[in-house]
């Protein structure tokens, strides 16, 4: 079970978490990102996957999945740190930081009801075959233009190479 403290939870602590939603009847919601440098496109973003249902497990890259995905410059904040900051908002229930390259593993074990990803993935993103195993629902959300945390980090740069 996830704890307010700021620690995420194991991947198989998450499958029974779930579980025992599902049986209780609530709406398991997942979303999953690097949410490197957390800015308010992510909470607006978190706070519409967390209102597609009852229950919002976060899948979290590990700072070696977000290096490989985004280079050796990233992660900026550390998973634990990411981890922390996003079991701080009041729209999180649980966090889950994984290694893969992508979240399948994760949802495979949660089997959310609607899993949430930015519209720029598409309906034909990674995940869309697996969630429709056991008829999830997709649920896209769109981006808020300028509000990336690689935007803000160019940002930053021009900044501090004008100071």
């Amino acid at each position: 079970m996830s704890d307010r403290a700021g620690r995420p939870t194991a991947l198989a602590e998450a499958e029974v978490l779930a579980g025992r939603w599902r049986r209780d009847g609530r709406t398991i919601v997942t979303s999953n990102g690097s949410f490197d440098l957390l800015h308010v496109g992510h909470v607006r973003y978190l706070q519409e996957a967390a209102a597609q249902g009852d229950c919002l497990i976060v899948g979290l890259n590990s700072d070696a999945s977000v290096r490989a995905n985004k280079g050796p410059a990233r992660p900026i904040v550390p998973e634990a740190q990411r981890a922390e900051m996003l079991l701080a908002l009041r729209c999180v229930d649980a966090v889950v930081v994984f290694d893969a390259p992508t979240p399948l593993a994760f949802l495979r074990a949660v089997r959310p009801h609607v899993h949430v990803n930015g519209a720029e993935y598409g309906a034909d993103c990674v995940e869309a075959p697996l969630l429709a195993e056991w008829g999830a629902r997709l649920h896209l959300v769109p981006r808020i233009e300028g509000l990336s945390s690689s935007a803000l980090l160019e940002r930053a740069a021009r900044a501090a190479a004008g100071s």
